[in-house]
């Protein structure tokens, strides 16, 4: 052994090579670890289940309808948001607005025109709600009396039931307003006449009072007085007008020859009926979407079925309908929908005479791009029983996503609900605070929210809200605290008011009662659970300023107990 040398030396030990050899430790070795990568991400592609896009969108304005504040009002998932929320309220677009000043100007410009001679010292002649003199001091004392609003048009006056009476209406926003939209209101003026025919207003009545004045304008009609821009008449034509009369009948196809030149798109079945409010939207805008995308009618089912979790029954309900929800006069008219049963009719007379075709779609994997050269006059997308696999949604996921977008913008509120919102901020003449308070099952639940009974006290509240709000301001309180009287104590300090106060704007001698009973075949409509948080939702955001339960009246987070970190990630 000592004859044989300690070690043999290969070649590939020998000092000159050991670079080399390194180098090709190190790339087997990158190579390896990206082989496992390859092998960890591939097992993870196949077993990971994304989270349900309705309560996670990608986009920017589905992200808003989750909003991540930790207000409990903003992102109450009970009320829906619509179109008209993701409208920002330019206030440059809504800066010519009509002053005391403009209403002095024309009278001084017209005074050869107007009729006071009329009177000729006879103050018992009846009053004429045309004469110019009465319509500009109407004009001057509306601007001068609500001093919370700003006005865009006025109506011509018409006559009153009184002979010395007069309606006039008029277009408006609250001077301090946050969501872009108009409101329309009309009342009635109580004029006198003085022994030198001097004209005065004595009373102006309330809202909505001047219903002579209600009539619908006609588009080619001229108004009474505006003063507009080129800009804002664009931005009247996109936006709701809360308080006009509203026109939801539903369309019909004009002739055979017309609905047999027509392509259709309807969705059937699926998983969607009786779930939330945000639910059923998320999945009809993905319908409507899909047929804007592929240029065809969608045809709707207007029956909607309302969830347990807006009924006082704590039962679904079906038979519900969708003008009570939504502005369906909006919808029709900026897209193309007709109602499911008309459709039928109209199927079963024609189809087969005329050779109508159906392309039925079972798989809503089959996306809208593989549907568009369809020639078919209609595509019936079916859906089956398993969720969430039948949800119609599912059918706007993976590549669709990003190729039919969701068309927010046709969907816009009920205006009959709003317009009870409008009045309720009419009485209040638009200069309230708001304060909302969660109590219920959270206040009771102290293992969750251990400190919400006490802070939604009314001690406590009067002590929290001494350096938010002044004193004798008009409070309007959103709660789901079921005796209001609770909340006495506040009186001392503001004037408090609560949405059942209002109870008049639904009950049966209400517009809202009969519109609706009219709308449901004769049958009363129940002023139900959504409708309610809807109303008193916007109500409370319509206020000056906005105090929250979360953040603002108590630390509890909203969602319990260290989550209020998750809430605001």
């Amino acid at each position: 052994m000592l004859g044989r040398p300690g070690l043999s030396r290969t070649g590939s030990f020998r000092p000159e090579n050991l670079g080399q050899n390194a180098l090709h430790m190190i790339g087997n070795l990158c190579f390896t670890i990206f082989v496992i990568g390859v092998l960890v991400f591939t097992i993870i592609a196949a077993t990971y289940e994304p989270e349900d896009p309705l309560f996670h969108p990608s986009t920017k304005l589905t992200t808003f309808l989750t909003s991540t504040s930790n207000a409990t009002f903003q992102s109450d998932n009970t009320v829906v948001k619509t179109g008209e929320d993701f409208m920002a309220a330019n206030q440059t677009a809504f800066a010519t607005f009509i002053n005391v000043t403009d209403v002095v100007e024309i009278k001084e410009a017209l005074t050869d025109q107007t009729s006071s001679s009329e009177c000729e010292g006879d103050s018992r002649k009846p009053l004429n709600c045309r004469d110019p003199e009465v319509f500009h001091l109407m004009m001057k004392e509306a601007i001068e009396r609500f001093k919370d609003i700003h006005f865009y048009r006025f109506g011509k006056p018409a006559p009153g039931p009184e002979e010395n009476t007069c309606d006039m209406a008029w277009r408006f926003r609250p001077k301090e307003g946050k969501t872009a939209a108009f409101y329309k209101d009309y009342r009635r003026f109580v004029i006198n006449r003085s022994e030198n025919c001097t004209l005065s207003v004595l009373s102006i009545g309330d809202y909505h009072s001047g219903v002579n004045a209600r009539k619908r304008k006609n588009k080619n009609q001229k108004p009474g007085f505006e003063k507009t821009s080129g800009r804002q008449e664009q931005v009247v034509a996109a936006l709701p007008v809360v308080g006009e009369t509203v026109n939801d009948l539903l369309p019909v196809v004009e002739s055979e020859n017309a609905f047999s030149r027509g392509k259709y798109l309807i969705y059937v079945g699926g998983g969607d009926r009786c779930k939330s409010m945000n639910h059923y939207l998320w999945s009809f805008l993905c319908a409507l979407g899909e047929a804007q995308y592929l240029n065809r009618t969608l045809v709707m089912d207007l029956k909607l079925c309302l969830s347990s979790i807006y009924t006082s029954s704590n039962q679904d309900e079906e038979g519900k309908d969708f003008r009570f929800y939504f502005d369906f006069e909006h919808l029709k008219e900026a897209a193309s929908v007709l109602d499911h049963e008309q459709f039928w009719q109209d199927w079963n007379k024609w189809q087969k005479k005329d050779g109508l075709s159906l392309h039925l779609v079972e798989d809503f994997r089959v996306t809208p791009m593989k549907l568009s050269e369809v020639k078919d006059s209609l595509i019936m997308r079916k859906f089956g029983l398993v969720e969430p696999d039948n949800y119609w949604y599912r059918v706007c996921e993976g590549e669709t996503e990003s190729v039919v977008q969701r068309p927010w913008h046709l969907v816009w509120k009920s205006r009959r609900l709003m317009d009870i919102v409008s009045a309720i901020a009419s009485k209040l003449n638009w200069d309230y605070d708001s304060v909302h308070i969660v109590r219920g099952e959270k206040a009771r639940n102290r293992d969750l929210w251990p400190n919400l009974a006490q802070d939604t006290s009314p001690d406590a509240l009067i002590s929290t809200l001494q350096n938010k709000i002044e004193d004798g301001r008009n409070v309007y309180i959103a709660t789901n605290e079921p005796d209001t009287s609770f909340f006495d104590p506040l009186k001392d300090k503001y004037s408090t008011h609560f949405l059942d106060e209002y109870k008049d704007l639904w009950d049966e001698n209400s517009e809202w009662y009969s519109e609706t009973k009219n709308l449901n075949n004769g049958v009363p409509v129940e002023f139900d659970g959504y409708m309610r948080v809807s109303v008193d939702t916007e109500v409370l955001l319509r206020g000056k300023k906005q105090i929250e339960t979360f953040n603002e009246l108590t630390n509890d987070c909203k969602d319990g107990i260290n989550t209020c970190n998750t809430a605001s990630s």
